[in-house]
């Protein structure tokens, strides 16, 4: 197969980045882009040299492959459109809405034999992609993705939009089955929640703590591996990464830690993420992320939702007092006293 021809089905922000990027690929023909406001999809197709549909099976019979990056309630139905007619699949994460509709489309990938990616491009980033090489059983992770409200993707919560990224990289460093796990959140601009914090119990004794906002004014996307010896600093946003080792048993000074910057690769993520994925098909290999670990991040992420449904506070309920019964007690009893005492 010497030239792909490929499709991208969504011309929102994302859509349109994979448009940019495969328009300019070597050995691959963009043959369309697809959206339902057939206004954005013929601006995208305009900067990418392509054409314009509003129906994707009117894209489908035509290409080899395919970006799918509509929102993830449709992802069930395109992707199952496109791997029904054989055609090798990059879907953006997460996988799909639920675990039986991420089934459904590994089972169909499989039958067909075409290949199914999931977009979790923070993969190849290169800081990440450098510090899979230092790291050595983990034993405490922390992990920082903030940013602003985009009511784009209102229609799901910060776990399924943002967090999802981390929990993807903590389920590939870790490499280790849950014992457990603890989430909180709340919702404050939109209906689902807008800031988690999950803190999770690997079985190895890792315990990794998360935070994903989407109501932060400033963009912060870390990552901070601690295990023995040393320590792991990755900057997402802007590909850095820091990492402080000991240099002798005994640290008299900070002399005797050693910090090492790495030089790392000017490679965009997404466009790193399509060579992986086409060379996939080229070669007929399982990419990284296959279906099943997209599968695996979207397990894990539903069990936080699920998590933070407990704690949902809902609107017909009265608010609760953040101060325990007994301690308003209290506060009677010594105006009671005090009143005694002014008495006296």
């Amino acid at each position: 197969m010497s030239s792909i021809k490929v499709g991208v089905i969504g011309a929102g922000r994302i859509g349109s980045h994979h448009a940019r990027i495969l328009g300019k690929t070597p050995d691959v023909e963009l043959v369309g882009i697809c959206d339902t406001n057939l206004w954005r999809a013929q601006f995208v197709a305009w900067q990418s040299n392509s054409m314009a549909v509003r129906e994707h099976k009117d894209l489908l019979g035509r290409v080899d492959a395919v970006v799918i990056a509509v929102p993830t309630p449709m992802h069930l139905e395109v992707g199952l459109a496109a791997l029904e007619k054989g055609i090798h699949c990059l879907i953006e994460k997460p996988l799909a809405s639920s675990v039986e509709q991420a089934r459904k489309l590994l089972d169909l990938a499989q039958a067909k034999k075409v290949v199914l990616q999931v977009g979790h491009v923070e993969r190849f980033n290169p800081a990440v992609l450098e510090a899979i090489g230092h790291i050595r059983n983990p034993r405490f992770i922390t992990v920082e993705r903030l940013g602003p409200y985009d009511p784009r993707t209102s229609h799901i919560g910060v776990v399924m939009d943002l967090m999802i990224h981390d929990l993807d990289i903590l389920l590939t460093l870790v490499g280790s089955e849950i014992e457990s796990l603890e989430a909180v959140g709340a919702h404050v601009l939109g209906e689902h929640e807008d800031i988690a914090n999950v803190r999770v119990r690997f079985k190895t004794g890792c315990i990794a703590d998360l935070t994903a906002s989407r109501i932060s004014l400033e963009k912060c996307r870390k990552l901070r591996i601690f295990q023995q010896d040393s320590y792991i600093s990755l900057d997402y946003a802007n590909t850095t990464l820091k990492i402080y080792k000991k240099r002798s048993p005994v640290i008299k000074s900070l002399k005797d830690v050693e910090i090492l910057k790495p030089k790392l690769s000017a490679a965009e993520p997404l466009r790193s993420e399509h060579l992986h994925w086409l060379d996939c098909i080229r070669h007929n290999r399982k990419p990284w992320p296959s279906g099943e670990r997209g599968m695996e991040a979207l397990k894990l992420a539903l069990q936080i939702a699920d998590e933070l449904e407990r704690y949902k506070v809902s609107p017909d309920k009265p608010a609760r007092s953040i101060i325990p019964s007994w301690a308003q007690d209290l506060g009677k009893i010594a105006k009671s006293v005090g009143k005694d005492i002014l008495s006296d």
